[in-house]
């Protein structure tokens, strides 16, 4: 294949042919795979029990161990990929999830299956902030951002349901190993892909704030393992983002500048979105597993409708303008939620599941397409990578704080009204919020 020069730092083509959708699909499907990864495992978790004889605490550190090392270094891992070359970070981070993906695969230890986990979670780390950056670059406005940002949500919101399909037929036809093994071949096609269709960028060059990379990362992780157990290492974690803050104040090249003050609030409401999303996904394929007795495929096969509605809604958002989308949209999830709070022990699927999972993944494909909107709303193209970064991180760190406090609830309809709750908090808020309108 004909090499090409190396675009220049946050430069990029606008697409304009077919072959340019390409890019976008590797992007998008490297985006799946991170998404994928922390909901596939949910329905696996019964099994995964049994076979490696994990506690209640090690089940839920399963999960919590990828989405708290993910969202922990992902300020670091988007800045990276600004200072050193997108590209280059995102191949870094696809390779080391292709090897821990193996790892878990093959542990023989509970102890191995967490720590797969964690360096699982590193890769995403490196490679989800850079893949968002580079579609960032690829389409820098208009209504082709606006599509590839629908594409977007579309795999970010589906990727949810996805998992529990996809894990629930991998486990009841082979087995919960094959949860983690199906992400080896799928991670290494993107490896190739990338190499051979998404152009190289140039590096921008600069120093990565290493200070603030570990107070921001120590305080992240000893805050989420605070919450789910001793509080004073919750405390300390909370001292240590304060000391982030001051360092961030005195730094000449801080991991978070001033000028990302823009993008608070919308992160604020992804981080609020992510607890919502991760409690889901982990407390559904429970629900159907441990009361109403499904098997691991049934569960698994009943996601078909959610995953179809946050596909369909994400796309069409992605051609939709005005205010009150978002907070509509997040007004039917939590309708959605709280309806799936009544958790009957004698539920069935068409009268008691099927209705509320479309109302969910509808608004879930709303919220994500508008919020990833929001959060790079006005972003300067220098800071795509960064802007990459705090998309995810406030997502998954919402996610592990959230998925903490909920996992002390009384029961699973306590926790899925507990998510209804939240979402109608994230919908006013949205409502105070400007909204991305579509260009023409």
């Amino acid at each position: 294949m004909k090499r090409t020069a190396p675009l220049p730092a946050g430069a990029g083509p606008a697409p304009r042919t077919a072959t340019a959708r390409k890019p976008l699909a590797v992007l998008a499907t490297a985006q799946f795979l991170v998404v994928l990864s922390a909901s596939i495992v949910n329905v696996a978790l019964p099994d995964i029990r049994s076979g490696l004889g994990l506690s209640e605490t090690g089940q839920a550190w399963t999960v919590n161990a990828y989405v708290l090392s993910f969202g922990a270094l992902l300020l670091a891992g988007g800045r990276a990929g600004d200072v050193h070359g997108l590209r280059r970070v995102f191949l870094t981070g696809t390779a080391l999830f292709t090897l821990s993906s193996l790892g878990a695969a093959l542990a023989p230890s509970a102890a191995v299956l967490i720590s797969s986990r964690a360096v699982q979670g590193i890769g995403a780390a490196l490679l989800a902030p850079t893949s968002l950056a580079l579609v960032l670059t690829l389409y820098p406005g208009g209504r082709a951002r606006s599509t590839a940002l629908g594409v977007w949500g579309a795999v970010s919101g589906a990727g949810g349901a996805a998992g529990v399909l996809l894990g629930g037929v991998l486990t009841g036809l082979y087995g919960w190993r094959a949860v983690f093994a199906v992400m080896v071949p799928l991670a290494l096609a993107v490896l190739v892909a990338t190499r051979m269709l998404v152009r190289a960028d140039r590096p921008r060059g600069g120093s990565l704030d290493a200070p603030g990379a570990v107070t921001v990362t120590a305080g992240l992780v000893a805050l989420a393992y605070g919450l789910s157990g001793p509080w004073p290492i919750a405390l300390a974690g909370l001292a240590l983002l304060g000391v982030f803050a001051a360092l961030q104040r005195r730094a000449t090249a801080p991991l978070v500048p001033a000028r990302m003050k823009a993008v608070a609030l919308p992160g604020v409401l992804m981080a609020l979105l992510g607890a919502v999303w991760l409690g889901l996904f982990y407390f559904l394929p429970l629900y159907q597993q441990r009361v109403l007795g499904y098997s691991p495929l049934e569960a698994g096969l009943t996601q078909l409708p959610l995953a179809f509605m946050t596909s369909l809604s994400s796309w069409a958002t992605g051609r939709l303008s005005g205010r009150r989308v978002l907070p509509l949209g997040l007004l039917v999830l939590a309708a959605g939620l709280a309806w799936l709070s009544r958790t009957p022990a004698d539920g069935g699927f068409p009268a008691d599941l099927l209705g509320p999972t479309l109302l969910i993944g509808t608004g879930l494909g709303v919220a994500f397409v508008r919020l990833t909107a929001l959060s790079s709303a006005g972003v300067a193209a220098s800071d795509n990578g960064l802007a990459g970064g705090l998309v995810n991180a406030t997502r998954q760190i919402g996610g592990a704080v959230g998925l903490s406090f909920l996992t002390l609830l009384p029961s699973y309809g306590a926790a899925f009204l507990a998510c209804a709750a939240l979402t109608l908090v994230i919908s006013l808020l949205s409502a105070l919020t400007a909204q991305p309108t579509r260009k023409a």
